[in-house]
């Protein structure tokens, strides 16, 4: 059972988290949720569209102009109270390394902090077991945020993102983070090149196989436009095929821009997997 904000999900349900970067600089997006009316009209369409979860976040995470955490607070502690407002019943998740920006968002509402560069500061779990809020314990590769990888190598990837992942979410629970709340995240990217995250994604089961959820978080990034040379506004097919990979694998939730879209991948995998049953069912038999 996964118990995340108000909301439980059992082992078989799959979830989308949905991406809105308060970032006026986002790879993606490049800035279009940095304000607060575009970003709550993405918000009120990816819950219309099936998201569970909201990552707000305040930063981006590849290299640029420094974002100081009082300014990261200032991007998302206001506008996750809005949303805690609007949507009450919306799982609200930061994506956030730093202990300070996690304390501001959780006293604002949010249930989950997505601790994407894999604990670089210990104390945020401290501040989700403090809270009793969830955490989402993720492998970089031992990289300092904001940084790209250079020449990165592993003996083995799968053993060393099952050490650092699993090594995080026991730690987080013995700090007082719920169990079921706890999530691990291979960092597709993160600490990674190209041939490292298409392994890490092969091994998935591995991951599911710990009994801790698995969250991907595969939206458009640099190892799909890699394998299929196509830039960023050109490699939702690779993600859509990623995610069906990984669902058929057993993750369970999903960090994506594309939400209706990962929706019906998710719900077709589910059904071939006889987890879900058809919308509807007259073939042969009108």
């Amino acid at each position: 059972m996964l118990r995340l904000g108000r909301r439980e999900f059992d082992a078989y349900e799959p979830v989308i988290m949905a991406i809105v970067n308060r970032t006026p600089d986002s790879f993606y997006d490049q800035g279009a949720t940095f304000r607060d009316e575009p970003a709550l009209a993405r918000v009120e369409q990816a819950v219309s569209e099936g998201a569970a979860i909201i990552d707000i976040g305040g930063v981006k995470a590849g290299p640029g102009e420094e974002v100081t955490a009082e300014e990261e607070a200032r991007r998302t502690v206001g506008f996750v109270a809005e949303v805690r407002r609007r949507f009450p019943d919306v799982i609200i998740s930061v994506d956030t390394w730093r202990h300070e920006v996690g304390e501001a968002v959780c006293e604002a509402g949010a249930d989950l902090l997505n601790d994407a560069w894999g604990g670089v500061d210990p104390r945020l779990a401290e501040v989700a077991g403090r809270y009793g809020a969830g955490i989402v314990c993720t492998h970089a590769g031992g990289t300092q945020p904001r940084t790209r990888p250079h020449r990165i190598a592993y003996d083995d990837v799968m053993a060393d993102i099952l050490d650092v992942t699993v090594g995080l979410a026991e730690r987080a629970v013995s700090l007082g983070v719920p169990r079921e709340s706890v999530l691990i995240d291979p960092g597709h990217d993160f600490g990674k090149n190209t041939r490292h995250s298409l392994e890490a994604t092969r091994r998935l089961g591995e991951m599911v196989s710990t009994g801790w959820p698995v969250l991907v978080s595969l939206s458009n990034k640099d190892f799909v436009g890699e394998t299929l040379d196509r830039p960023v506004k050109e490699r939702v097919v690779g993600t859509l095929a990623t995610t069906a990979v990984s669902a058929w694998l057993g993750a369970q939730v999903y960090r994506v821009h594309e939400v209706a879209e990962t929706r019906q991948v998710l719900d077709m995998v589910a059904s071939i997997a006889g987890h879900r049953p058809p919308a509807v069912a007259r073939r042969g038999l009108a």
